[in-house]
């Protein structure tokens, strides 16, 4: 009986030993899964002011603007006209700007639109899903992504005109 009783122990020791090593190993290894320079912005498939439905992987190819960004941010509105131009001045090119704002209600984000004549895509977060996915802490947060779908630059913050056409001038020479 003592004997049974040891092998027991014995074999529920070696399970919290090894349960524990794995543990301990998983700690290890990086499970950092943070959007950086270099890494590749997640798909999305979301819905415009214009009704169309817009999908990150239509824009394979091309460089391309994601701002995150909402009525209620001051940074925000004042940088919208600047993009507005910016995308004015590259449209031509093999260029876009994504605006995907942060689940504000419809009517508020088209009275926006049209109050700023803005003619780039205007996108609905619906429930913050891709802000989630983004990792989204502070507005605005705009992304640089080059042609071969690579992150080139993310800032976080208001952005001024030259802020803006500096990174566009270096996405457009990938």
């Amino acid at each position: 009986m003592r004997k049974h009783r040891k092998k027991i122990q014995y074999a529920i020791l070696l399970c919290i030993l090894v349960i524990g090593g794995i543990a301990i190993s998983q700690s290890f290894v990086s499970s950092d899964k943070s959007l950086r320079k270099g890494g590749r912005p997640p798909e999305f498939s979301l819905l415009g002011v214009d009704g169309k439905v817009y999908r990150l992987s239509d824009y394979k190819g091309k460089a391309l603007v994601i701002n995150f960004w909402g009525t209620f941010c001051p940074p925000c509105v004042i940088e919208m006209p600047e993009f507005q131009r910016q995308y004015e001045k590259w449209k031509s090119k093999s260029f876009e700007i994504l605006a995907i704002n942060l689940s504000e209600d419809k009517i508020t984000v088209n009275n926006f639109k049209q109050r700023y004549n803005l003619t780039f895509p205007l996108l609905y977060d619906q429930n913050r899903k891709i802000e989630r996915e983004y990792q989204i802490r502070s507005y605005p947060t705009t992304f640089f992504v080059n042609p071969d779908g690579t992150i080139m630059d993310i800032f976080v913050g208001g952005m001024t005109e030259k802020d803006i056409d500096d990174r566009i001038r270096e996405l457009l020479k990938n």
